[in-house]
Parts: C-alpha cells; sequence; structure tokens
C-alpha cells in the first residue's frame, strides 16, 4: 500500500491537541453528471492512491496559493454573480506565461476542479471542458459569500501534480454557516453514509465508510473516477486541501488511508456513484 500523502502543515504552529470527535452534515443532491467509467475498481487500486500534489513554496497545503513552481491559476473574473448554473473560465499558466494544453489524466480526468464556500457549507467536484487555447469551462451553483476555487492537475510538460486554488466572490447578502453538530453520519438522498475512524495528527489514520439505504447496506456501489469512492478533505479556516482514493473496498465498506499534520476540524467530502447517479455526503472529522 502506498504510504498515504499529507497534507503540508503550515508554520502557524497549530500545537495544541483537541479531542476527537465526528461531526456530520449532509450534502444534499446528485455531483454534475459524469460519464460511465470505463473500467471497475478493485481492492488493489493502485495502491493508497491517495494523492497530494506538489503544495507551493514555504510548506503550504496544497491549494493555498494561486501560483506554485513556475504555474498560475487565472480565474477569467474574480466576482460572479450567484445562480444555480453560473459560468465559471478560467486558465493555468505555464511557466513561460502562455496557458498550458496538454495534461495527463489522472484519475479519469485531466482536472479535478473543487469549488468550496469558505465556512465549507457549499461544495461542488467538477470536472471542466478544455479548449484548444487552454481555456477550462464549467457551471457552478453559487450562493452569496466566499469562495474558494481548487484545481487539481497534473500539466504534461511538468510531469507533476499541482494544486492551485483562488478566490471567489459571490454577489448577494451572506452570512457564515457554522460546521454541523457531531454526528457520524450523513444522510443525502435517501442514503446514510456512516464515517467511522480516528484522525491522530502526523500519523496515517484508516476512516472506513459505508453506505446504506433503508437500512440495509449498499454493496454495489458503481465506480467512480476509477473507485468505489473518492475522498476530499479540506481543513476548516485555511481550506488547505487533501485528495484521497481509496486502499480497499469490499462489501459495504470502502477504506481510505488519511494523514493530516495538525489537530484540528476538517470537512470530508465522499462522492459515491450508485443508480448511475453520483451523490456526495459531508462529515466533519476532528483530528487530535
Amino acid at each position: 500500500m502506498r504510504t498515504p500523502v499529507r497534507l503540508a502543515a503550515t508554520a502557524l504552529g497549530l500545537a495544541a491537541v483537541l479531542g476527537a470527535g465526528w461531526g456530520a452534515g449532509a450534502l444534499a443532491g446528485p455531483v454534475g453528471a459524469a460519464p460511465p467509467p470505463a473500467h471497475a475498481e478493485d481492492a488493489g487500486h493502485a495502491g493508497a492512491d491517495s494523492h497530494e500534489a506538489a503544495a507551493a513554496e514555504h510548506d503550504l497545503p496544497a491549494g493555498l496559493a494561486v501560483s506554485a513552481e513556475g504555474h498560475t491559476l487565472d480565474l477569467a473574473a474574480d466576482a460572479l454573480p450567484s445562480g444555480d448554473a453560473v459560468p465559471l473560465s478560467f486558465r493555468l499558466l505555464g511557466p513561460d506565461g502562455a496557458p498550458v494544453t496538454a495534461y495527463e489524466t489522472v484519475h479519469e480526468q485531466d482536472l479535478h476542479l473543487v469549488v468550496v464556500r469558505r465556512d465549507l457549507s457549499g461544495y461542488q467536484h467538477l470536472h471542466p471542458t478544455l479548449a484548444p487555447d487552454g481555456t477550462w469551462t464549467t457551471t457552478v451553483a453559487l450562493a452569496p459569500g466566499s469562495w474558494r476555487v481548487v484545481a487539481d492537475s497534473t500539466p504534461t510538460a511538468h510531469d507533476a501534480g499541482l494544486v492551485l486554488g483562488a478566490d471567489l466572490a459571490v454577489g448577494g447578502a451572506s452570512e457564515p454557516v457554522p460546521l454541523p453538530a457531531s454526528s457520524p453520519t450523513a444522510e443525502v438522498d435517501g442514503y446514510t453514509v456512516t464515517v467511522e475512524g480516528d484522525l491522530v495528527a502526523g500519523q496515517e489514520s484508516e476512516v472506513v465508510v459505508t453506505v446504506a439505504r433503508d437500512g440495509v447496506p449498499v454493496t454495489d456501489l458503481q465506480p467512480y473516477l476509477g473507485a468505489r469512492g473518492h475522498l476530499v478533505a479540506l481543513r476548516a479556516g485555511d481550506l488547505g486541501y487533501l485528495h484521497v482514493h481509496p486502499t480497499a473496498a469490499t462489501g459495504a465498506e470502502v477504506r481510505f488511508a488519511v494523514e493530516v499534520p495538525a489537530a484540528g476540524d476538517h470537512r470530508l467530502f465522499f462522492d459515491f456513484r450508485h443508480g448511475d447517479v453520483v451523490r456526495t455526503a459531508a462529515v466533519t472529522v476532528t483530528a487530535r
């Protein structure tokens, strides 16, 4: 099993050890339509297959820098209106200042885009369309407030993963939404998602996710992005990013290896596909 990728710590020294607790909420509704994957995942899906692209200078967590390793995430607009299907476009500029036009396919996509509200109350994992001139386009549901756009990709010429992030302001009156109360489960579209595990800062922690419907375990999850589940962890406060694929999936259980460097709250977003629809459930984890 490949060693899980670490979410790099900042120099702020989050050293206080907090008691571990699990909280939950639900992010209702399916993820944007995705084509059926071409192949199923088995228990040996590329080992742990956790990945985090190269962090920015000074060991910043992935997704916190708009520029790193000569590349820059260039949003077409850093302010957008609210709406259910707002056009969003951006480019990844290379070391020569020109838009990147060639990418490696990783987990069945050339680029993974996460659009998340700063208070973690809104989240979408999207796969935009690339134009020949290097412009990526998609539509996104946006409520008023402050958002973060995180692009996770591997430019062919760079031959290494990059995770870059940029702020996005969405017009309209808004109020911060607190993290949900502690609970080990989340409900989404009639499914109950249960997350078990104990995150310990600086150590590999196993997280086991199960999905049930009407009290019956779902054992026939369909492959999504080449696996039977997909996990994004975002740290509360700074939105440091970690992208994890399963170490194994047997029966109703999907297992992940997750390593965070510091104690504190993290929001875990679990994507799963069943009945040809991709859904997302969210829980809050406090690492100790």
